[in-house]
């Protein structure tokens, strides 16, 4: 399964650095023109995805989730592959509209994974699988800008087709799925209805904060994405500026990378929330000290830090999640906390770019230093209120999680 994230998460990131190019491509068009469509084109995969995550996420509850992930893989690499021959922008915007309908790959494998573990070591497992994520994240751009230049775009989008439908070919052929292995709960069997799930979500104030964290982190974590390259070139000049970008963008998922899987055992030890809470804490202080930045260094050392401190999050979210719900409705639940992911992954490039063109750079990692910190407060109110003074009055075996 980490094999099979890293080539899908690496893919799918591999055209990210050329869109623009290659829309620029197919005619004489106006460079505003190209920036609209590009930015339009780059998100309505994540629109998409944020209204069909939490379908597929209970289709798989009821049918599944091996069969959902082979299905995405598949969707995904025909959507790329047809990208290769695209001729006009309505084409490449229908298709990538197409890529975000299917695309479920990732959360299906979270929810995947989280119910066939046991709670204990939910955090470390979710913290390596994270890890293939993120490896394949860091090298698609690198690898799919490589391949742009060598062979040109039509040939990069059919060599991307060809490792996500790998990516299906090792679900189909290498992973076996077990039918609730680890609960003898009734609960854990028991058909749900939307309007059930969504009650669940709501009566556990923990559990909400802690999805609505999803898209205030992606918020956070993105604002500065569309303006990173900008800023370098403030502070570093234009000399060699897409590598020393790339380098500035690449810290923060190295940092990442080397501490997701830690972060987990260590929530499973001490506790998701209360793990939680501190990261939230450290990512908004380290983020803090990029208003006064005045070279590169000093940012790619801040970015590598946000990385170590932001790279449990989504894991301590995830194992969270596996301990809350009960395994028929997580993969629904698990959609829902993905859906909110990419709401922030909207909202966040959009945000930084109006701050930064309003204020300036460092406005943004000033707003972006304040939401990481506010997040952090409410998640330790709620969880104060709700989990914490509870546990005191009767034993709860998982709670402070």
């Amino acid at each position: 399964m980490w094999l099979a994230n890293f080539f899908i998460s690496g893919s799918m990131t591999m055209v990210v650095p050329f869109i623009s190019l290659y829309i620029e491509s197919m005619g004489d068009f106006s460079e505003g023109y190209v920036q609209t469509w590009s930015g339009l084109t780059f998100a309505v995969t994540f629109i998409t995805a944020f209204v069909f995550s939490p379908v597929w996420g209970r289709i798989g509850d009821r049918y599944g989730r091996k069969k959902i992930m082979i299905a995405s893989a598949f969707g995904i690499g025909i959507s790329v592959f047809l990208m290769g021959f695209a001729n006009t922008v309505w084409q490449l915007f229908l298709l990538r509209l197409f890529m975000g309908i299917v695309t479920g790959f990732i959360p299906m494998s979270q929810a995947f994974i989280a119910t066939q573990t046991p709670k204990e070591i939910a955090g470390k497992v979710l913290g390596t699988l994270q890890t293939g994520t993120i490896t394949g994240s860091l090298m698609g751009p690198l690898l799919g800008g490589a391949l742009a230049d060598a062979f040109g775009y039509t040939s990069t989008f059919k060599w991307v087709a060809i490792t996500i439908f790998i990516s299906g070919l090792l679900v189909l052929f290498g992973v076996k799925e077990l039918k609730m292995k680890f609960s003898s709960d009734e609960n854990d069997t028991k058909k749900y209805s939307r309007k059930e799930v969504l009650q669940h979500i709501l009566q556990k104030p923990v559990l909400f904060v802690v999805m609505l964290l999803s898209a205030l982190v992606q918020i956070a974590h993105f604002s500065i994405q569309p303006i990173l390259s900008l800023f370098v070139a403030e502070i570093h000049g234009p000399v060699n500026l897409a590598f020393f970008a790339g380098i500035a963008f690449s810290a923060a998922g190295l940092g990442n990378l080397l501490m997701a899987r830690r972060w987990g055992i260590i929530g499973d030890n001490q506790g998701y929330i209360k793990i939680l809470i501190i990261l939230l804490f450290a990512a908004g202080f380290v983020y803090l000290p990029g208003m006064f930045v005045t070279n590169i260094w000093q940012l790619v050392i801040l970015r590598f830090l946000l990385g170590l401190s932001i790279g449990g999050i989504v894991p301590l979210r995830i194992a969270y999640i596996r301990q809350e719900a009960p395994l028929s409705m997580q993969g629904e639940v698990l959609g829902y906390n993905t859906s909110l992911r990419f709401l922030g992954n909207i909202i966040g490039p959009a945000l930084g770019g109006t701050i930064a063109a309003s204020f300036g750079f460092s406005a943004v990692f000033l707003i972006t230093s304040l939401l990481l910190i506010l997040s952090g407060l409410i998640m330790l109110y709620v969880w104060y209120q709700y989990e914490y003074e509870s546990s005191g009055s009767h034993s709860h075996s998982y709670s402070s999680k």
